[in-house]
């Protein structure tokens, strides 16, 4: 089979193009692919609402809009299948990709009131989307294969009668909606050292791009204690792209749920998945429903650090089935059920 040609429109945001890498490594099971990744960005003085609206007026053409809204010359995009992004600052443009280059679209996210028949295919993670037109609900993408973590079989169920011999800490930090205060850390690492006197359990941990100084090194501190913590790993001096050494050794994941990414791509990997969170946090509605989607299939649970215990995580792990599937494989066979055309041989 040709290789299915594939412009990716991305806005450079990791928490964006990451979801749009993942529907191209389920495409990829299926048949080869050629991507061309072009990066763009609005216009500040045309708002996003003024874009969504020209992708629909008869006298804005594709490579009108592509100009207007991105300073984009046209011609610099190859012809191209299927045309894929995420985020709303791309979705008018993949629109107009569409029409130029008279391809199939996928757009991951909410379609923010633009009609459905402007679009190919709709990744969505929010469960009131299910069974809609031109619709595909589904975990957040992700380009990870959980079969290449060396983790066979079914992933037995733990607790305080099967208690996991390896588990991770991801360790997040502040963000726009959650503020931890420097005693929930230190709960959170107390927590972990009962844990392993408890269990005898030994923790991966790892910070992240949000860590905050001061917390990284009581992380770091942590690791000190050999019988506590068997790895630790320092987001600022590894970089990116080191989740996947965690999956491939934990049986579970302790995650601060700060960061939807980590717990969602902990969940991809096939493994239970226990999110903590501070007293002063909320969410935005989209993300609290994604998180009921998460929850209502029993992947993962959540409790507060106020709450967290030996006990209330032990109990927390007995209610959660993980995926037994591999995630990129179900998602490859419903893009080709909605978009047969682009399988075809």
């Amino acid at each position: 089979m040709n290789p299915l040609r594939i412009l990716h429109l991305s806005d450079d945001r990791p928490g964006h193009y990451h979801l749009a890498e993942g529907v191209v490594a389920a495409i990829e099971r299926l048949r080869p692919v050629d991507m061309q990744t072009v990066i763009i960005r609005r216009r500040r003085i045309v708002p996003g609402r003024t874009l969504r609206a020209l992708t629909t007026a008869e006298w804005c053409t594709p490579g009108q809009l592509l100009k207007l809204g991105y300073g984009l010359d046209p011609a610099a995009l190859k012809p191209a299948d299927l045309v894929i992004s995420s985020g709303g600052e791309t979705l008018p443009a993949n629109i107009a990709a569409k029409r130029l280059l008279r391809s199939e679209n996928i757009f991951i996210g909410s379609r923010r009131g633009v009609a459905v028949e402007n679009f190919s295919l709709i990744v969505s993670s929010y469960a009131r989307h299910e069974g809609q037109q031109r619709h595909l609900v589904t975990l957040k993408p992700s380009s990870l294969d959980p079969d290449t973590l060396g983790q066979v079989g079914e992933n037995p169920r733990y607790g305080p009668d099967n208690p996991p011999r390896i588990a991770g800490l991801l360790v997040g930090g502040d963000s726009g909606l959650f503020k931890y205060a420097d005693e929930e850390w230190t709960a959170v690492f107390a927590f972990a050292r009962a844990v392993s006197r408890t269990w005898g359990t030994r923790w991966l941990v790892s910070t992240s791009r949000r860590t905050s100084p001061q917390i990284a090194q009581a992380a770091f501190d942590l690791a000190k204690d050999k019988d506590t913590v068997a790895d630790f790993i320092d987001y600022k001096l590894a970089g990116p792209g080191t989740l996947s050494k965690i999956f491939a050794k934990a049986d579970v994941i302790l995650c601060s749920e700060d960061s939807s990414t980590m717990i969602s791509e902990s969940v991809w990997a096939r493994l239970p998945v226990v999110g903590v969170s501070p007293e002063t946090h909320a969410f935005k509605e989209e993300e609290a429903e994604y998180r009921q989607l998460m929850l209502g299939n029993n992947w993962c649970r959540f409790l507060s650090i106020a709450e967290l215990n030996v006990e209330a995580f032990g109990e927390a792990l007995t209610q959660i089935k993980p995926l037994q599937e591999n995630p990129l494989q179900t998602l490859a066979g419903k893009l080709k059920v909605q978009l047969p055309s682009l399988f075809a041989g």
